[in-house]
């Protein structure tokens, strides 16, 4: 067991480079706090004792800004940097080697029972503002970038940016050029869906002038 929790702290201090050592983490990180905290309430969920669950979850999310339903599955070393407005929702489950960032959603979309959250794989990164919402799966070692809406699985060693969410990077590749790229999550450079599709709209637009202005010019027999 003391073994385990060095090693949680120690893969936090890994991921962090602001941490110090193990009782900053211990004392100052609300992570650990709050998985503590879902251990706990996750132990009576499963006893099937739900309202001891749900007050010790509550009380969590209280003290940590990180609300986590005792019904979610978590996997080793979870890390949620911030922690403020992250939301776990109940049949979420998540992996080892997890990084979660603060305003992250793992939701549904609607009022299905069952299972209707995410399952999120091994080594996979959260960047912040994030929303994966739906039954789906995102694979292991994926990057979710900041603020995007994710609605659909995401496959393993993928990168996925944008309002829906779309995977612009997989295997290290980019998807759209075939040009090689750094598997790391640059929240600064991450491609840009959105852009590309203005950019082809731009291209496109000024094409159609160039042909306009041909055709008007020709049947004026203008020299253009």
């Amino acid at each position: 067991m003391f073994k385990g929790l060095t090693d949680y702290l120690d893969s936090i201090i890994a991921r962090d480079p602001a941490t110090k050592n193990r009782f900053e983490v211990i004392l100052c990180y609300p992570c650990v706090h709050a998985i503590f905290f879902h251990r706990i309430a996750h132990f009576f969920y499963k006893k099937g004792i739900i309202l001891i669950s749900r007050i010790i979850s509550q009380l969590s999310r209280f003290l940590t800004g990180i609300e986590i339903h005792p019904g979610a599955q978590i996997g080793k070393r979870l890390f949620i940097d911030h922690g403020m407005g992250v939301v776990i929702g109940e049949t979420a489950e998540i992996g080892n080697d997890v990084t979660i960032y603060q305003e992250v959603t793992l939701g549904g979309t609607g009022k299905d029972v069952g299972k209707r959250h995410p399952t999120i794989g091994n080594n996979v990164v959260i960047a912040s503002g994030a929303k994966v919402l739906g039954p789906f799966k995102v694979g292991d070692n994926s990057k979710i970038g900041a603020g995007s809406v994710v609605l659909r699985e995401v496959p393993p060693n993928c990168t996925v940016v944008g309002v829906p969410g779309r995977v612009v990077i997989k295997d290290n590749v980019r998807v759209d050029s075939k040009e090689e790229v750094t598997a790391d999550l640059d929240q600064v450079r991450l491609p840009d869906p959105i852009a590309w599709e203005l950019e082809c709209l731009r291209k496109r637009i000024t094409k159609l002038e160039e042909e306009l202005i041909y055709r008007e010019g020709k049947d004026k027999n203008e020299v253009i």
